[in-house]
């Protein structure tokens, strides 16, 4: 068994859609998701045009040539927030270009060895966004992995079409870890 980890970018990144798309099949048809193919589907149109999106990076972890895992997100740019925030952030964090991770999953049998770690890793090694943001589904195992690895929540997201979830932050420099801890 050896893992490997490869940072992706634009067109890059089109070869990989077709196993992106049955990883994303797999794990949210999992509860608490329980996504059916409408989803899957809506998924798979949108990635192509994700990728295209100013700042899109995607990070894989293979094994050979299995894909474990993948994380993937693009510059949400400053002064702009997710549009179906319940509340604003704070001014600091709506001032500044963030990372904004759109996905963040490992193949299910391979979950605990440390492959989403080092996705995440890879995912903000070098960017330049003090901040990093995404949305969680608080009924998610995830959501407890995330709040122990340091991402604060700032405000929820109301769906029309799903759950709420969890809008959560964390920086990427220390002088913005300082500003949130004290806030």
């Amino acid at each position: 068994m050896s893992i490997s980890y490869k940072r992706l970018t634009g067109s890059s990144s089109a070869p990989w859609v077709a196993r992106l798309v049955d990883l994303y099949a797999v794990v949210y048809a999992e509860a608490p998701y329980e996504e059916g193919p409408e989803e899957v589907e809506g998924f798979r149109v949108k990635l192509p045009e994700d990728m295209f999106r100013p700042g899109f990076e995607l990070v894989i972890a293979t094994d050979d040539d299995a894909l474990l895992g993948f994380a993937y997100g693009w510059t949400m740019p400053a002064g702009t927030w997710w549009s179906k925030a319940d509340r604003e952030p704070p001014p600091v964090l709506k001032a500044a270009d963030k990372l904004a991770i759109m996905e963040w999953i490992v193949q299910p049998d391979r979950r605990g060895q440390g492959i989403g770690a080092q996705l995440i890793r890879w995912l903000i090694d070098g960017r330049s966004e003090p901040w990093a943001t995404l949305a969680s589904d608080s009924r998610s195992a995830a959501r407890a992995i995330y709040e122990r690895a340091g991402w604060s929540g700032v405000g929820k997201a109301v769906l029309s079409w799903g759950p709420t979830m969890d809008l959560l932050v964390l920086p990427l420099s220390s002088i913005e870890r300082k500003s949130i801890a004290h806030r």
